[in-house]
């Protein structure tokens, strides 16, 4: 058995206090964790396959990224599920804004009932607040924005009528239907892999991080600039300054939300390479905020620009398909705006990181959302086939609009 320092990760095979209190909060939080109880096992402060097996299912269950490692993002999962409907007043705090699924539920009630149009991310927010207060209003209720016991049970008796359709969903399709100015003056938030706040893949050695960054980044700026020319409106979350190739200084912001507000229709694309154990392991991917088996989405417009990116990717690099998914991770659900993570390939591949290290396999990985982008927000585009679009078609749409 092995002890680790406080700071550090729990994963089977330590022996820390703070494994103690996992188990308990497992339990809270997943009806199948069964043999985890500290009662149950000889030395409740030792991580063994019996943890190991229910945190992993756990991060099945919640879209995380099942390895068995109680990281930052199962952490504030597994917080999050602590709480169930009931358990606690929900209001609005400025400062310490409460988070869980029982915000997430309520967010999703209101949102089918027509009083909140935003984010269901679990955070109760300022938005959230004012569709309790309309409900409370309509509902003849004392309109403090407190989502107390009285509250849940009047909206449990008029919530028998609601479907499960998605409902908050619409108003992102309807974004889509009338996008008349396609790329023009839209924000598009460009996120290299060291500002998506994400850990690299423990196998992964120590220059990949430096790697990783490079190639993000280029490709991030290769995308600003295609975007930039066809009159759109794109940033890129970086602390540092970067010029364009023709000289121009790029915008640059330091934060998700300073770059989005004002801009209710804005879109994030954070850029991120692989690393696998396997050196065979290759391809691209895309993902989007929603439920892992697919029941429901979160997020309409990250989805649909997920897919476009991916076939485009797909068609212009033949890089091979690892498909389009919904995960729960918190950088796609926490953004106040759609969110897509596009995974540019392996670097563990010695083929990949040959294409990754050239400047004209980015310059197509940077096409092909431009490509993307513009066929999603130009429905009429879609009678082109995929990867065919130039970039002068592109530039003729818009000088003739």
């Amino acid at each position: 058995m092995t002890s680790e320092p406080h700071a550090a990760n729990l994963r089977l095979g330590v022996t820390d206090r703070r494994v103690v209190g996992l188990r308990e909060r497992l339990i809270r939080a997943s009806e199948g964790a069964t043999g985890v109880s500290p009662d149950a096992v000889k030395d409740p402060s030792h991580f063994d396959e019996t943890l190991d097996g229910a945190l992993r299912i756990f991060q099945q269950n919640k879209g995380l990224i099942v390895d068995g490692v109680l990281g930052p993002e199962t952490e504030t999962a597994l917080t999050q599920a602590q709480y169930t409907l009931g358990d606690r007043p929900l209001f609005y705090d400025a400062e310490h804004p409460l988070r869980g699924e029982d915000v997430e539920l309520i967010q999703a009630n209101l949102s089918r009932l027509g009083f909140y149009y935003g984010h269901l991310n679990g955070v109760f927010c300022r938005k959230t607040h004012y569709a309790v207060v309309e409900l409370q209003q309509n509902l003849g209720l004392e309109a403090n924005g407190v989502v107390d016991l009285e509250t849940i049970a009047a909206l449990a008796r008029i919530n028998k009528n609601i479907t499960s359709s998605k409902a908050y969903s619409l108003r992102d399709y309807h974004r889509l239907e009338q996008a008349t100015n396609a790329l023009k003056q839209r924000v598009i938030i460009l996120l290299p892999w060291s500002t998506s706040g994400q850990a690299i893949s423990p196998t992964a050695p120590e220059q990949f991080t430096a790697d990783q960054e490079r190639i993000t980044t280029d490709v991030a700026l290769r995308t600003y600039e295609l975007l930039n020319n066809v009159g759109a409106s794109p940033v890129i979350l970086s602390t540092g300054s970067y010029m364009t190739r023709s000289g121009e200084p790029v915008r640059t912001v330091e934060s998700k939300a300073a770059a989005t507000q004002g801009h209710p229709d804005a879109l994030v694309l954070t850029l991120h390479c692989d690393w696998n154990a396997s050196e065979s392991a290759n391809g691209v991917a895309t993902y989007y905020w929603g439920d892992q088996d697919g029941a429901e989405t979160f997020s309409p417009i990250g989805e649909t620009a997920a897919r476009y990116i991916l076939k485009e990717l797909i068609s212009r690099t033949g890089a091979q398909d690892l498909g389009c998914h919904a995960r729960q991770w918190e950088l796609l659900r926490y953004s106040n705006a759609p969110t897509v993570w596009i995974d540019l390939g392996y670097l563990s591949s010695a083929a990949e990181r040959i294409n990754l290290e050239n400047p004209e396999h980015r310059e197509r990985l940077a096409e092909s959302i431009l490509c993307a982008l513009q066929r999603m927000y130009v429905q009429s585009a879609d009678n082109i086939a995929t990867g065919t679009m130039s970039l002068s078609d592109i530039e003729d749409y818009y000088n003739s609009n």
